[in-house]
């Protein structure tokens, strides 16, 4: 019985999956909305993201689903839709987020409208659709099956098998004391290997948890090249940092002192007013190196800050997708 009703849930997906082709001026405001979401810029992110999740596309009805429920810090009617929309086109983190939502007033009252699916139901939908990927050695959904179950065991399948952000994940978890080592050198020498896996994958805060780790052995010489590599991925903290670093003579990590490249990197996180703390930060820092410059400098740095811009990735925080 419960393959029967899988296949015809599946059933239901191929034919959803047929009218999610964006226009060109579609997928601008997808992608303008994902990049105001991962900056906290949540007001701006909705409508952006809502013209992308009309047209029928799974990823933008999942973040819009997101941004609503992160502007209103509930489980509104028109999130729940959107992630049900992106549910029934298969994406799981949707299934997962409406297997999360027990505390729906229908839910709690059991009244909810027939054919909503329940979130017990929801979750073995999930299940299903995660276990299946799993099992096609999709790396990304054996850390799904981790958030459905909790066992651990998905979590290292899924970082053994190169999830960078399960790498990270469970590596912050064994640097915070999670799990039982003989030795603390057991413990060390693998929170650094997930780091500098995660870091090599490609996720930013990763290569910044490996900065730490390199950091505290003074190898001086990585911890420049991961620095780097993280500002230029558009990582906030990374950004700053990097930024921070080059106003600084000597640099305590050794890079050189340029005061100019770092007014114009700090001048790029001046647009982040959405949250997070660190516009304010930037604009502290920026007043300490204006006085060291010259006007000239200045306007250099600004059109450096421009051409930053123009060349790296927009500015992110990278927040956890679930």
């Amino acid at each position: 019985m419960r393959a029967i009703w899988f296949i015809t849930f599946l059933t239901a997906l191929s034919f959803s999956a047929l009218a999610t082709e964006l226009t060109p001026d579609q997928q601008v405001a997808k992608t303008q909305g994902l990049v105001f979401y991962n900056q906290f810029k949540t007001t701006l992110a909705i409508p952006k993201l809502r013209i992308a999740a009309d047209a029928g596309d799974q990823e933008a009805q999942y973040y819009l689903g997101e941004a609503i429920v992160r502007k209103s810090k509930y489980m509104t009617s028109e999130a729940s839709a959107a992630y049900e929309a992106s549910a029934l086109q298969g994406n799981i983190y949707s299934m997962v987020r409406l297997s999360w939502n027990k505390n729906d007033l229908c839910v709690a009252m059991n009244n909810c409208p027939a054919g909503q699916k329940k979130p017990g139901e929801w979750r073995k939908i999930a299940l299903e659709a995660a276990e299946q990927e799993s099992s096609e050695g999709k790396a990304e959904a054996m850390y799904l099956m981790f958030r459905l179950t909790r066992d651990d065991k998905w979590l290292k399948k899924s970082a053994e098998s190169g999830y960078a952000f399960a790498q990270y994940y469970l590596g912050t978890g064994y640097r915070d004391g999670k799990g039982f080592f003989l030795l603390p050198s057991s413990r060390s020498d693998l929170v650094e290997q997930l780091m500098k896996a995660s870091a090599e994958g490609g996720y930013p805060p990763g290569m910044m948890a490996y900065v730490e780790l390199l950091a505290a052995k003074k190898d001086y010489e990585a911890v420049r090249f991961w620095y780097q590599k993280a500002a230029e991925s558009g990582y906030t903290e990374a950004v700053f940092g990097y930024g921070s670093y080059l106003a600084k003579n000597p640099s305590e990590i050794g890079f050189p002192y340029d005061p100019v490249k770092s007014y114009a990197i700090i001048s790029t996180l001046l647009e982040l007013d959405g949250g997070g703390g660190v516009k304010e930060f930037a604009k502290d820092l920026q007043a300490e190196i204006a006085p060291k410059l010259t006007s000239e400098q200045i306007a250099q740095a600004t059109k450096m800050s421009v051409e930053w811009k123009k060349t790296h990735p927009p500015l992110s925080y990278f927040p956890d997708k679930l």
